[in-house]
């Protein structure tokens, strides 16, 4: 609900319940850092410190009077926002990234991310298929929430999960699905950083791994804070400042457009599909939107309309780094255990199974693509795949702290071909919760799409094999 500022004092609670939230957060992520700072096995497990503060937000509402002073509807607002801010943020980086990657490496990363989406999607939804029909009444699309969980993180989950429950609920299914796929994107951080780090000692223990030192690594260059031509940091702005009103404005651009959208006549598909998840597509919009502007900026200075370099990469990373630290706090912080209580057992299947198969399924296609620096490929991989991208960096940066081989650059390049491989996948989650016929469907045209990708990143080993059988 909208306060009333027009008679809002600022001596009355209403005033301060928002910041209060935000203290919340910010409380609980300082004391996540603490606790992975101070305890050596917290540190080991290279759990993310914003996790830890969930977790304790989890704690801290079950004790008795304690839930009401978490708003959830707020925290589940703040996941949806950071992540749209942040994706929003790193689209308006300037790329300098001097690539180790080719084109052709870039797109076929790109296509194991979307792979593995679909693989996850596939598994999630045959269990939550199977366990509708035998009379559990898990919602039949259920499972489409691991990809959102694993691969996407919390933002997605959220979004989806959303729309999941109308949907259920239109059909007389009472499912949770914000809090079913809050808990996968929670699991899936615990997976992707604990998994990782025992499988990272498994190989040292076998001497195909050594340890590197990796504080020089940790440590930023000057040319990491600003280049040449940047605007001041304090003029009559602050060069934040900046930044954060170019990540706002952008993103303002995201909620007219997609308001101009829902406005629009756009069919069966459209009404039904496309409207209902365009707003979950902020991060995918706010995405294209922040190219698109940062795109403008540059014909500006070729045109003489502007002179000095406004972006600046640091700060930016550090606005987007926030956002996704606050989102995954807040996106914890949301779960409702009391709400999937009675689909405990199709949940831990879920999360299992979808571990255990983006587990050797990322580790086969890393040895093939990446026969050069295969763990290194495989651990940046399954931890973005099971976490973020921030994951998938940390448990790089284990292996190869200096960022010697491609895998760092596969890592970041490969986000746009992701995107375009994986779009289809988001359409299916639309589609799929509206009826088990849709279901169904998704999960046949899934299959065909996953055989697709593979084939696609395994073709020189097939045909080759193919090629020595012919002769």
């Amino acid at each position: 609900m909208l306060l009333d500022v027009s008679v809002m004092t600022f001596d009355r609670p209403e005033a301060w319940q928002w910041l209060v939230q935000f203290c919340i957060l910010a409380t609980a992520l300082l004391l996540g850092n603490v606790l992975r700072t101070k305890i050596p096995f917290l540190n080991k497990s290279l759990l993310p410190s914003a996790l830890l503060g969930g977790l304790l937000l989890l704690i801290f509402k079950a004790f008795p009077n304690c839930r009401e002073i978490i708003n959830k509807p707020m925290m589940e607002v703040v996941t949806y926002h950071a992540l749209g801010l942040g994706f929003v943020a790193l689209a308006l980086k300037n790329n300098r990234i001097e690539s180790k990657s080719t084109p052709l490496k870039v797109i076929e990363t790109g296509a194991l991310t979307a792979s593995t989406y679909v693989i996850q999607g596939i598994v999630g939804l045959i269990v939550s298929i199977l366990f509708f029909y035998f009379g559990k009444r898990l919602f039949y699309a259920a499972g489409l929430l691991l990809p959102m969980g694993y691969g996407q993180g919390p933002g997605q989950a959220l979004n989806f999960g959303k729309i999941f429950t109308g949907w259920a609920t239109e059909q007389g299914i009472d499912f949770p699905g914000a809090d079913f796929g809050l808990s996968i994107a929670a699991m899936g951080f615990i997976v992707g950083s604990v998994v990782g780090v025992i499988y990272m000692n498994i190989l040292r223990r076998k001497g195909i791994l050594s340890r590197k030192k990796i504080a020089e690594a940790q440590m930023n260059k000057l040319e990491d804070y600003e280049s040449k031509g940047e605007i001041p940091d304090a003029e009559s702005i602050d060069k934040l400042s900046v930044q954060i009103c170019m990540v706002l404005f952008v993103y303002f651009l995201v909620y007219l457009f997609t308001n101009w959208i829902q406005g629009m006549e756009l069919g069966k598909f459209g009404e039904n599909t496309l409207k209902p998840m365009l707003w979950g597509f902020n991060f995918l919009i706010g995405t294209l939107f922040g190219i698109l502007f940062k795109w403008l900026l540059g014909r500006f200075k070729k045109a003489k309309l502007m002179s000095r370099e406004y972006i600046n990469n640091y700060m930016l990373n550090r606005i987007s780094g926030f956002c996704f630290d606050i989102m995954i706090v807040a996106g914890t912080a949301a779960i409702n255990f009391n709400e999937i209580g009675k689909f405990v057992l199709p949940f831990i299947i879920i999360v299992t199974l979808g571990a255990i198969v983006t587990f050797f399924y990322v580790l086969l296609i890393s040895k093939h693509l990446y026969p050069d620096y295969k763990y290194e490929g495989f651990f940046s991989m399954f931890g973005m795949l099971t976490g973020t991208a921030s994951n998938g960096m940390i448990l790089l940066r284990e292996i190869d702290p200096k960022f010697e081989t491609p895998a760092a650059n596969n890592l970041v390049l490969q986000t746009l071909s992701a995107i375009v491989l994986g779009f289809p996948v988001l359409l299916l989650v639309g589609y799929a919760p509206q009826s088990l016929k849709a279901t169904w469907i998704t999960l046949g045209i899934l299959i065909v799409f996953w055989a697709a990708l593979t084939l696609f990143m395994l073709r020189t080993k097939i045909f080759k094999r193919s090629k020595k059988e012919r002769e």
